[in-house]
């Protein structure tokens, strides 16, 4: 009786606990979309920077109006323009590093190569965009995909892990 009891409490519980989660549906989630897709049109792009430690991607690019769960995780092509955090991982003293404008939102003229290169630490195959111009349109645009999202510069986005590579035996 007191396993029964259990199970249906656990089963019961998931029905009461969305009332107090914030869904994609949200209103917070419905503002921000509403936003984006108000945005100007024009010839560039939106990025946003998604640092996480070792990994060689640069975040997500998306065109204006376009949403963030639309947008792709990009690796910079350098070789005409540096990244604004073109900084060592390891400073020394208390200067900025590498990565320092996680989240930071840009506007980015440039164009994809049509290239995608492997990312060995990532395990991923990423497009290539290759920056022409990048300027900060917000240092702290808040959540990118989800109000739930939590952020560990440790692991790449939950979103991603099904574009690594198969296990190799």
């Amino acid at each position: 009786m007191r396993r029964l009891s259990f199970l249906l409490f656990c089963l019961g519980l998931p029905l009461l606990l969305p009332s107090c989660a914030v869904t994609d549906s949200s209103p917070v989630v419905a503002a921000r979309n509403a936003a984006i897709l108000a945005e100007p049109r024009g010839d560039f792009w939106i990025g946003r920077r998604y640092f996480v430690d070792k990994v060689r991607f640069w975040g997500y690019v998306r065109r204006p109006g376009q949403l963030w769960e639309n947008s792709q995780l990009v690796v910079m092509d350098e070789s005409r323009l540096k990244t604004p955090d073109r900084l060592p991982e390891m400073p020394s003293g208390a200067g900025l590093a590498h990565g320092f404008d996680h989240n930071y939102e840009y506007r980015l003229t440039g164009t994809f190569t049509g290239r995608k290169v492997y990312d060995p630490n990532a395990d991923m195959e990423v497009p290539v965009f290759s920056p022409g111009n990048y300027e900060v349109l917000n240092r702290t645009p808040g959540f990118l995909f989800s109000p739930k999202d939590r952020y560990h510069p440790k692991y790449i986005p939950a979103r991603e892990i099904h574009r690594t590579t198969p296990s190799r035996m």
